[in-house]
């Protein structure tokens, strides 16, 4: 293709490179010049144009566009037709996609006219969205080039979901909670969603050897697939899980894996059926190593030994909350971590029905003062109390206690505004912080030193709530790694949602007594609790 400036005598035939805009005249880029187009351009006093011209040989760009899709599309795909020299390829069906790399890279390398692009190999995808295209740079190219392209052939295909049934066998130990393994199972069902499979057996057992190969056993007929989330994550190949595979008769092709999260992953078979003991980050929605291997297997393609190790380029995904130390490198000797405490006490109190529920009294003494000296009691290294509605009588109920007030000049727009002044407010050495509701009279200092004392980041324990007949309550203690996620809450919710994203990284605590769910909201509460409106 030759390029570049023609007198107009010589312009026949081309196509206008760049738009040309003079006297009320408008050629757009990419118009093909005939007779008229000539006119009108002397007529504009010009006497050349700057033109693509195809050379003998030379195929146009939409052409030559979808000649190359047409060749590089396997199943599953289905192609739009070529428009300004892209023709873009969708998948037919919701699965993994497949592509040759080594040929995608050939194609490319042929011309720098011509480029084939894709989403990464083996990403999931879903009926209709756009897995590949073909883009050709100018606007014809050579038809040698484009012949050597097609004769490539199929380079990207969509293997379609195909296991359909999934059994997921959890294992327990005391102190798994029954929710937490509730949770795995609702996590996994929105897992498989996508690919149109489902759970068909739920099966939960001790976390022994014997007792898992049999029911790996006895759900192998049922399932297309079985998924083992252990009480206990797996250490060596003669653990619980993969000694209970090859107990059952099956084998284990590999376990470990070069993506983190994702590391702990075994994946296995038995008769065919494919076996996978999950790591601990399956039990969290966020995208980890096990999605990788779920998938293709979800896909009917095979993961083996070498699939799973050639996974370490790309495979550190994210940093988690449930790592013992950040990646920047351990710390010899750390010293124990500096808890604060917050207690929000800037709401209007607007089920109360006018008074300010914070001072109203309990055994003679503000709400709020009750909930300052249960965070005072256990040592913190800094009480914040976070104020708005009637800040100078909040202040006052607090007169001779160890606290440091933030305002918040937001506080009509919900708790969460609260909790993100508190937290600017913090200063930088602070590792954790308890948050305190102004209204629950009766929490106790020991239930918050209780809290600090389960704190833990180095384990893992990067959050940690009280729990009371069953049900999670308040205070929770936050460290610092979700502060950021915290100050983006909105509205009165707090930190519900942020909790319901990181199961993994969540320790509980036992409650001595079912105070954690006591807020005096109302005026038959607080009564009922023995209080009194402020005097």
């Amino acid at each position: 293709m030759r390029f570049g400036p023609v007198p107009l005598d010589d312009a026949l035939g081309g196509i206008v490179a760049h738009a040309v805009r003079r006297d009320g005249l408008l050629l757009k880029k990419g118009t093909r010049i005939g007779a008229a187009e000539i006119a009108a351009l002397a007529a504009a006093g010009l006497d050349s144009v700057t033109v693509a011209m195809a050379e003998p040989g030379d195929v146009g760009e939409d052409e030559a566009a979808a000649r190359i899709a047409a060749a590089v599309a396997g199943a599953g795909l289905r192609i739009d037709p070529a428009f300004t020299g892209r023709a873009n390829l969708f998948a037919a069906a919701a699965g993994v996609l497949v592509v040759a790399q080594a040929g995608i890279d050939g194609i490319n390398r042929i011309d720098e006219a011509i480029t084939f692009a894709t989403l990464p190999a083996f990403a999931a995808v879903e009926a209709g969205e756009m897995v590949a295209t073909v883009k050709i740079i100018p606007y014809a190219v050579a038809g040698a080039r484009v012949a050597e392209a097609v004769a490539a052939g199929p380079l990207v295909r969509v293997a379609p979901f195909v296991r359909r049934r999934i059994a997921v066998i959890s294992t327990l130990l005391p102190g798994l909670a029954d929710k937490v393994v509730d949770k795995t199972l609702r996590v996994t069902a929105d897992r498989l969603a996508p690919a149109g499979a489902q759970i068909v057996a739920d099966r939960r057992i001790p976390h022994d050897p014997a007792a898992l190969a049999a029911v790996i056993a006895e759900v192998r007929p049922l399932a297309d697939l079985i998924l083992v989330f252990g009480a206990s994550a797996i250490a060596d190949r003669r653990d619980v899980i993969p000694a209970a595979l090859e107990a059952a008769g099956g084998h284990v092709e590999h376990l470990g894996m070069p993506v983190d999260p994702g590391n702990l992953l075994m994946i296995g078979a038995l008769d065919g059926v494919p076996v996978i003991g999950a790591p601990g980050c399956a039990r969290s929605p966020k995208e980890n190593g096990f999605d990788w291997v779920l998938m293709r297997l979800l896909a009917g393609l095979a993961v083996t030994k070498q699939d799973v190790t050639g996974m370490g380029v790309g495979g550190l995904l994210m940093e988690i909350v449930s790592r013992p130390q950040p990646r920047a490198g351990d710390v010899e000797d750390s010293p124990a971590p500096r808890i604060a405490a917050i207690v929000l006490a800037a709401g209007r109190s607007t089920r109360m029905g006018g008074p300010n529920k914070l001072l109203a009294e309990i055994g003679g003494k503000p709400l709020v003062r009750h909930a300052v000296e249960a965070a005072s009691g256990a040592g913190p290294a800094d009480i914040l109390v976070v104020t708005g509605h009637q800040e100078a009588a909040v202040r006052a109920a607090l007169s001779g206690l160890p606290v440091r007030f933030v305002h918040n000049p937001d506080f009509a727009a919900g708790l969460s505004t609260s909790l993100k002044a508190g937290i600017a407010a913090l200063g930088e050495a602070i590792d954790g912080v308890v948050v305190l509701l102004g209204d629950m009279p009766r929490i106790s200092p020991a239930l918050v030193a209780r809290l600090a004392a389960a704190f833990a980041p180095e384990e893992g324990r990067h959050i940690v709530v009280p729990v009371a007949d069953g049900r999670r309550g308040n205070p929770v203690l936050w460290g610092r790694r979700f502060f950021p996620e915290l100050t983006r809450v909105t509205g009165d919710q707090g930190g519900r949602a942020v909790l319901a994203g990181a199961p993994e990284a969540i320790a509980e605590v036992p409650a001595e007594e079912d105070d954690v769910h006591l807020d005096l909201d109302t005026p038959d509460a607080l009564a009922a609790a023995g209080g009194r409106p402020a005097p």
